[in-house]
């Protein structure tokens, strides 16, 4: 039987619920819970000290579907701040949830896989400029923010420090594409240095800084110079 929008699904609020053991049920990954208990332990989130099933139930009486109740405007709820802000966050939690990812992401957790990756360049593909590789804790690669030519050092490392945290990367691994030979230069070292400085308190890891070229890379952990 199809529910209507408004509808009472219950008619009375039965006993009162038990927080351990729906904590208990949860943990267990019991996967029979009602629309009204999960609405119910969300509610504790905002509601410490109160029993929530009767508010649960009221709520999906007045609204129709858990579904529903976690759309409606916080200010249609009539719960605390606290609370509706709870319920808000699971809302924007399965807006997330349901964008389209990307199926692969390259990994690059050896030499080979970096190689490959960044093939068009060592075949003169890649214009001149510096590109950041944002990694995620498995080295799945997340962003390839790039930058014309040598960046200063003064400002790079707090813009792309801003790219890798919006990402949520855990990793970054520099690439400069050259137009000559692959050489590391003094500027390379300096530009090295001050990421690394700037990313040591946010607990992003520098892994190290590629130079590519014609036909042709080198890196700075390669040459033992970092």
């Amino acid at each position: 039987m199809q529910v209507r929008y408004g509808t009472p699904r219950f008619t009375g609020t039965g006993p009162q619920g038990h927080r351990g053991r729906m904590r208990g049920r949860l943990l267990a990954n019991e996967a029979a819970l009602a629309d009204y208990e999960i609405l119910e332990m969300l509610l504790f989130l905002g509601i410490p000290r109160r029993d929530t099933k009767p508010l649960a139930k009221s709520l999906i009486n007045r609204f129709g579907t858990l579904a529903d109740a976690l759309a409606a405007a916080p200010d249609a709820l009539g719960l605390p701040e606290r609370a509706a802000s709870a319920l808000a966050l699971v809302a924007d939690s399965a807006t997330h949830l349901a964008r389209p990812e990307r199926l692969e992401r390259p990994t690059l957790d050896s030499w080979d896989a970096l190689i490959r990756h960044i093939a068009p360049a060592l075949r003169g593909d890649a214009s001149p400029g510096l590109a950041a590789l944002l990694l995620n804790s498995r080295n799945q690669l997340l962003a390839e923010p790039t930058w014309p030519g040598i960046p200063d050092p003064a400002g790079f490392p707090r813009a792309m420090l801003r790219h890798a945290l919006e990402q949520h990367a855990s990793a970054v691994l520099l690439v400069r594409h050259g137009s000559g030979r692959p050489r590391l230069t003094q500027a390379d070292r300096t530009l090295f240095a001050a990421v690394q400085d700037a990313a040591g308190p946010l607990t992003v890891t520098l892994h190290d800084l590629v130079v590519t070229g014609q036909g042709g890379w080198t890196s700075l952990r390669q040459s033992g110079l970092c």
